[in-house]
């Protein structure tokens, strides 16, 4: 269990009201969590401090060379006014999984919970409580040695930042437009599409400015080696609905694995839906498109929750999905994990974790 010192800051800030927007990733609560590690030692130091800028030497690596892990999960209250967490152990989980593929030190998950918990009890009055609002955590370690040569670092800090945020995207729960990028490639096999490092989002930058340059919202990522198969959006996974079936590219070592993702696929069994795992192939939709086959397309990440999909375009081929609006499918699923998350309904032991 950690000693977590706690320093409270001194000049709070304002906390926005009902009439302020919460534009996603623009608001930061009055204190951080950060743990230091040093080879020998191990992490040492676990505090809670007030939110302030990180003094680093120009010189420190992961300025150089991008050894950077990072998560996303949220807190939400209940009518009872409890603190939950969703599914935490699922992004612990994954991030010992990212920081052992880029040689960053693990946590320990219990002593990784505990600092999550911490941090948002101190800043629970940032938790905001309108609807398709919540407040999301950001835990990330950094290389912090100050040296120039590619190794791994003998020295990280583990830190933990919260924001109360509103819907993801500008469109809310309106169904999006994704660009089926065919020129660039964001990861592949063996490299870092399954790690959630920082360098396994720069790649997808250019094609998201071409995206948003052409009125879309996000870029559908096709595989990195026959340029054809269905991957995953920028921030998000991606679904589809194809003559009753659910269908999601199978993970393969370029595609990140999400919670929300995993979420899915287990309520669509539980409700006894027929889900396959498999190779996805763009022609594949464009087909099913035009004999009607493809009922609804989403996706699903901790930022948007369910996103659902209402036009897709390869080069020149503007494809619209069913009528373009919200399928029946993508609002039950976005209905039950945010009733879940949000303490209204009851879903799968272990699922909602409250925080005390």
């Amino acid at each position: 269990m950690l000693n977590i010192k706690i320093e409270q800051t001194t000049n709070p800030k304002p906390i926005p009201g009902a009439e302020n927007p919460l534009v996603f990733g623009t608001i930061f609560t009055d204190h951080m969590f950060i743990m230091d590690y040093v080879a020998g030692q191990g992490w040492i130091d676990p505090r809670i401090i007030p939110y302030q800028p990180l003094e680093l030497m120009p010189s420190t690596m992961v300025f150089h060379y991008g050894q950077e892990m990072f998560e996303g999960l949220k807190a939400y209250k209940n009518d009872e006014g409890k603190i939950l967490l969703f599914r935490p152990d699922r992004n612990i989980e994954r991030a010992n999984t990212t920081n052992e593929r880029i040689c960053i030190p693990t946590i320990e998950p219990e002593d990784f919970l505990q600092a999550l918990k911490e941090i948002v009890k101190i800043d629970e009055a940032w938790i905001p409580t309108r609807p398709g609002t919540s407040l999301y955590i950001r835990p990330f370690i950094i290389a912090t040695d100050a040296f120039l040569g590619v190794r791994p670092s003998n020295t990280y800090k583990f830190m933990i930042i919260l924001s109360p945020v509103g819907a993801y995207y500008p469109e809310g729960l309106n169904p999006v437009k994704i660009w089926i990028e065919d020129e660039y490639v964001r990861a592949v096999k063996g490299g870092l599409g399954e790690a959630k490092a920082g360098a396994n989002y720069v790649a997808s930058m250019k094609a998201q400015v071409k995206a948003h340059d052409a009125g879309y919202s996000q870029v559908l990522w096709l595989d990195g080696v026959e340029r054809k198969y269905i991957e995953e959006v920028g921030a998000m996974n991606i679904f589809f609905k194809i003559d009753g079936k659910v269908v999601t590219p199978a993970l393969n070592g370029s595609i990140l694995p999400g919670v929300t993702r995993q979420s899915c696929i287990e309520l669509c069994r539980l409700w006894g839906m027929e889900v396959e795992e498999r190779k996805v192939s763009a022609d594949e939709l464009f087909e099913a498109a035009q004999n009607g086959t493809l009922e609804e397309v989403w996706g699903t990440g901790t930022a948007a929750v369910v996103s659902p999909v209402g036009n897709l375009r390869k080069g020149d081929v503007d494809l619209k999905i069913a009528d373009g609006g919200i399928g029946v499918l993508s609002q039950r699923l976005y209905d039950t994990i945010t009733g879940i998350q949000l303490g209204k309904m009851e879903g799968p032991e272990g699922w909602s974790v409250i925080v005390e």
